[in-house]
């Protein structure tokens, strides 16, 4: 495997963010986004032992609502 890719969502209620990898069942949270890059690495490094390969490159793509009112 090449490459992981992760939704990345700001908490709006409490700060911080949270981070799901697509595909997998890996789930972090971070209260910046410094500590997010962290986490998200020190997760899938957890979740791929030495039996399967990690993959070399991790993808955070952010979602971020928007609403406008009129």
């Amino acid at each position: 495997m090449n490459e992981i890719i992760f939704e990345v969502q700001e908490d709006e209620v409490d700060g911080g963010y949270n981070a799901t990898a697509l595909g997998y069942g890996i789930h972090t949270q971070g209260d910046t986004l410094e500590e997010l890059r962290s986490m998200v690495k020190n997760a899938v490094d957890c979740y791929f032992d030495e039996t399967e390969d990690a993959p070399r490159v991790i993808r955070l793509h952010f979602v971020r609502d928007e609403v406008l009112a009129r």
